[in-house]
């Protein structure tokens, strides 16, 4: 699961670095507030500098390759502690864990909050990704609470 998750980071950060444009074009739009309803109060909180555009989609983006570097190196050590004892598999989830609890982070703090409530984006009949982002925040939660449940060796476990 957590190889999974890196693979989909893996295609994230690639769209986002190869087609840069497309993306930066959501973020530009969310952050200057100019798709929400005609009649919202909140568009004082637009930011219109492609500047802070640019530099935000760069944070973005950033985040997503350590998290996908982390869900990567989590992929390996989970691998290497595959066929060893329950205590070693659990300390070999470090990496994963980290790298799915930026992820959650990610679209939690920036896309659901932030961009979703702040900025509005649920108003955006063009750029709302809040349901993307909920879709791809349950996936990750999912994973990592299936992950962080600690295994046990099976003489560690009662057998009736």
């Amino acid at each position: 699961m957590v190889a999974a998750i890196a693979l989909w980071w893996s295609l994230v950060v690639f769209g986002n670095i190869t087609d840069y444009g497309t993306n930066f074009a959501f973020v530009q739009h969310v952050m200057s507030m100019d798709t929400l309803f005609p009649t919202t109060t909140i568009t004082y909180r637009a930011i219109s500098n492609p500047a802070v555009h640019h530099a935000v989609y760069i944070a973005i983006i950033a985040t997503q390759i350590v998290a996908t570097l982390l869900c990567w190196l989590g992929t390996l050590a989970l691998l290497r502690a595959y066929r060893g004892s329950a205590k070693a598999f659990n300390s070999a989830k470090g990496f994963a864990i980290a790298g799915l609890a930026l992820g959650f982070l990610l679209y939690d703090v920036v896309f659901m909050s932030i961009a979703g409530e702040w900025f509005g984006m649920w108003m955006s009949q063009q750029w709302n990704a809040t349901p993307s982002a909920f879709h791809f925040l349950m996936i990750m939660i999912a994973v990592l609470i299936f992950l962080a449940i600690p295994d046990l060796d099976i003489d560690e476990t009662e057998v009736e």
